[in-house]
């Protein structure tokens, strides 16, 4: 008896021995060709070319150059603000820029240091913000600040107006001493410039709608007292919401 148990019994070890070789070999092998793979991905990645960072000039194509026109009326406080103007564009923008006399405008160009893309069109924005009535010191912050636009709009678009009843409409948004606007532009954050029926405004998109908003219902004929209740309100929705 013990001799049969023992014959029975040695091909089941020698099956089980067989059966984990054969796994071993084949977990041997997947083990083997991992590592290949590995080495395949290492020299796609070494493979792949690096290429360094373009300069605005030549992503831009070549030298650019911008033109804007000078108002008569804006002359004058081109000359006594050229210092302030010409730094910012120069020193921190890194463009070329030059008063064109005969022509009476002030031209931009992309210089070989030019590093931003951005800059040429960043600078003639702030100048034509300039042109537009707007304080150095304001029209600036396009240069430094991305979410900043100005908006143009027309009295007569919001309601056809003439004469003294156009007049009436443009003081009533200026206020007795331009305290009307000025409150419009601290509520708002934003910049207002009145220049004849035309009203630019200087700010985020946001602030800008507010601000409209508050110049439309003055020009409709609502009286600045239920703009500035208006305008407290919006402002305190605006400062929970920050």
């Amino acid at each position: 008896t013990t001799t049969t148990t023992t014959t029975n019994y040695k091909p089941k070890l020698t099956l089980v021995r067989n059966y984990t070789s054969y796994k071993m070999a084949e977990i041997v092998n997947v083990s083997a060709i991992e590592p290949e793979d590995n080495d395949v991905e290492m020299e796609t990645q070494e493979e792949r070319p690096s290429f360094p960072p373009i300069s605005a000039q030549e992503a831009l194509g070549g030298r650019e150059q911008r033109k804007i026109l000078v108002p008569p009326h804006r002359l004058t406080p081109l000359k006594e603000n050229w210092l302030k103007i010409y730094t910012p564009l120069v020193e921190h923008m890194k463009l070329e820029v030059r008063m064109n006399v005969k022509s009476r405008k002030v031209e931009l160009r992309t210089s070989e240091i030019t590093e931003e893309t951005s800059a040429l069109q960043k600078g003639a924005d702030f100048v034509k913000a300039f042109m537009m009535g707007f304080e150095v010191d304001d029209a600036v912050a396009l240069l430094r600040l991305e979410e900043l636009f100005v908006d143009t709009f027309d009295v007569r678009d919001v309601k056809p107006l003439a004469g003294d009843h156009l007049a009436r409409a443009i003081g009533r948004i200026a206020g007795k001493g331009g305290k009307t606007k000025f409150t419009i532009e601290n509520a708002t954050k934003t910049r207002i410039v009145l220049a004849d029926s035309k009203i630019h405004i200087l700010g985020a998109y946001q602030n800008i709608r507010m601000a409209r908003t508050a110049v439309a219902n003055l020009i409709m004929g609502s009286p600045p007292g239920k703009v500035y209740g208006k305008l407290h309100t919006v402002s305190q929705r605006l400062g929970e919401r920050f």
